[in-house]
């Protein structure tokens, strides 16, 4: 065990930061669970055993991408592109039940028998693909024809196939993409157009979708239309006899919690509040923990962002410091737009509260994404390289080296 912790390399807070939530979400996870033990028939023992396998891999999968030199993940951005849309491509063709959700967004893994996001991991490539595209113009005038097909077309692929299955992980991934473009230095004036773009398409999309959404080719159109009317409406369906929304229970679970909560393990919203162990796990703390947990979360997170620049604004590379932030941002925004809509500040989306909610693709993706910024922020590998020449035996470092 020494030995492993010796082996350890980058930020040490990012290391600690990610230990204490993984160590943390066993506890709401392991209360919020209870709903699918006595509705559904599994056993605590199982879930956990579960939980602790997914994480065990998870920190397998951020040691092993920490010790990969930054420069790497250039030339793998480029294998792992293509097979990303292959992967979007067929998750579209396939529908899978997990719980009581039934849609297009899950591969089966037959080996381990799991299902698989291939979103999340879409997101991960994504930004690194554009890091290594704004590195490679970076201080070049390149006109909005040129960028089209190198950067522009995988962004609109990626966000296209996601869509249709998933509006909100679509939304989240085709505005960070846009931010880390602005942030790389992309000239204001093509964003600009991109923008305008994108505002009036998203228009014509809204009003087809209350309009007529059955001329939408995706069965959660009416899905997507119920809840932004659900929203903007504000109904609380509590006293005339109606079935009370998820967004309801979620806000009753935080009135339920006060200021210091319940106590672990004593949410009895968890009962009756669908995926409380992933998509409204926050509101389950909050009433376990009150708002003192709720906010000591939410430090949690702002302090893993404030690591974020700091690694970043640190880096030795422009590829480093935009890569940090391209997969560094999506974890910190994804969370608090898990936590707004768990406070009805946002209509339901369905994003799990990253590194808390159960789940294996959100822990694997997020593990790999903190394994790629602990990589950038390793000292030591930098020193390492000033000195070293490229190996030609070594393709990727070959590929790496010339983009």
């Amino acid at each position: 065990m020494f030995r492993l912790a010796k082996g350890l390399r980058g930020d040490k807070a990012i290391w600690g930061i990610i230990a204490l939530l993984a160590l943390f979400s066993f506890l709401p996870v392991y209360s919020a669970t209870a709903e699918q033990v006595f509705n559904k028939g599994s056993s605590f023992g199982y879930l956990m055993i579960k939980q602790s396998l997914l994480w065990i891999l998870g920190f397998a999968i951020m040691f092993v991408v920490h010790r990969v030199p930054t420069h790497y993940f250039k030339g793998l951005s480029l294998i792992a592109m293509p097979i990303v849309l292959l992967l979007l491509a067929y998750t579209l063709t396939v529908e899978t039940t997990i719980g009581a959700a039934s849609a297009n967004r899950w591969i089966r893994i037959p080996v381990i028998g799991m299902n698989f996001q291939t979103s999340t991991l879409a997101s991960v490539v994504l930004m690194v693909w554009i890091a290594r595209y704004l590195t490679k113009v970076r201080d070049k005038d390149i006109s909005f024809n040129e960028s089209f097909v190198p950067l522009w077309l995988p962004i609109i692929l990626v966000v296209g196939l996601i869509l249709p299955a998933n509006f909100s992980t679509a939304a989240l991934v085709g505005f960070l993409a846009l931010l880390l473009c602005f942030l790389g230095g992309y000239p204001i004036r093509h964003l600009a157009r991109i923008l305008i773009s994108g505002i009036a398409v998203a228009g014509m999309f809204l009003f087809v979708l209350f309009t007529n959404p059955d001329v939408i080719p995706s069965s959660r159109a009416v899905t997507w239309k119920n809840r932004i009317e659900n929203y903007w409406n504000g109904e609380q369906n509590q006293t005339d006899g109606q079935i009370l929304t998820q967004l309801d229970k979620a806000k009753m679970a935080i009135a339920e919690g006060g200021l210091l909560g319940k106590g672990a393990g004593k949410s009895v919203m968890k009962n009756i509040l669908p995926e409380s162990d992933s998509d409204f796990i926050f509101a389950i703390v909050v009433e376990e923990y009150g708002l003192a947990g709720g906010f000591a979360l939410l430090f949690f997170y702002l302090l893993l962002l404030f690591r974020i620049v700091v690694v970043a604004n640190s880096a030795k590379s422009i590829f480093s410091k935009l890569v940090v932030i391209g997969v560094g941002l999506p974890i910190v925004f994804q969370a608090l737009f898990h936590m707004a809509v768990s406070v009805g500040l946002l209509p339901t989306t369905g994003q799990p509260l990253p590194l808390i909610s159960r789940g294996g693709t959100s822990i694997w993706m997020t593990c790999l994404a903190i394994g790629i910024i602990l990589s950038a922020s390793d000292k030591k590998q930098h020193e390492e390289r000033k000195t070293a020449t490229i190996d030609e035996s070594n393709p990727l470092e070959v590929l790496s080296g010339q983009l």
